[in-house]
């Protein structure tokens, strides 16, 4: 019984350690950076930012909202995400992601390695 705990009590440390979700609140008129604008300033926490990696973001709210990739002051994309909608994002190292708002809205990000 001893080994089960220990082994459930790693398992669930190292999938803890690997998961990057975040979920974050919007506010009517808002640009948020979300990652690529460097440490301290970043809303979230892209484990893989050194590297071309890949930003899930799900539109937890009851009003959509759009996804801005950005690199140097350029936009690169713009990218609405309607209610309860999915969308995936290729993030090149040096680009920065936004979340832009025109109304209250709920949003999770969850980054993970390009393939």
């Amino acid at each position: 019984m001893k080994q089960f705990v220990k082994l459930l009590v790693i398992t669930l440390m190292l999938y803890s350690c690997g998961s990057s979700d975040a979920i974050f609140e919007l506010t009517p008129q808002q640009s948020m950076s979300i990652v690529g604008k460097g440490p301290g300033q970043d809303a979230a926490i892209n484990p893989f930012g050194k590297e071309k990696s890949i930003a899930k973001v799900k539109n937890l709210g009851k009003t959509s909202f759009s996804v801005r990739i950005q690199k140097q002051g350029k936009i690169i994309t713009e990218t609405p995400v309607p209610v309860k909608e999915k969308k995936e994002f290729v993030l090149e190292k040096g680009y920065e992601l936004y979340f832009d708002s025109e109304a209250y809205g709920k949003a999770k990000i969850t980054f993970k390695k390009f393939r």
